[in-house]
């Protein structure tokens, strides 16, 4: 499974932005999806997970309620759509897959990472 990650940008805080993650591989529609994030200075944490089917999704409670995660299996695409943006949201998102699914939300519980975008948020 190969993973990219784009969307990232330069926005001002309170504003939205979605990013995207396309899937490349065998069974890759069958993989749990994260999306994790780290900040300059920082660890890389947990964001949000969704799993195979779609249906079941877990968030870190510091986004819930601004974070959606989504996935579109037959364009082999995750989504994570990103509202009401704060200063602290500044950082490299990566996008990653767990070959045996599950809502994790440990780093090394997932097989295969993206490179990463980049999104910086001015106050």
């Amino acid at each position: 499974v190969q993973l990219q990650a784009s969307g990232g940008g330069l926005v001002q805080a309170g504003d939205s932005l979605s990013l995207s993650c396309v899937l490349r591989g065998r069974h890759a529609s069958y993989t749990a999806m994260g999306w994790f994030r780290q900040a300059p200075g920082k660890e890389r944490e947990f964001v949000a997970v969704i799993n195979g089917s779609g249906d079941e999704r877990r968030y870190a409670d510091s986004v819930k309620g601004r974070f959606t995660i989504s996935r579109v299996n037959f364009k082999k695409t995750v989504a994570l759509q990103i509202n009401n943006l704060k200063p602290e949201g500044t950082a490299v998102y990566y996008c990653a897959a767990r070959a045996g699914g599950g809502l994790r939300v440990g780093l090394d519980e997932y097989d295969y990472w993206g490179q990463g975008t980049l999104v910086t948020v001015s106050s």
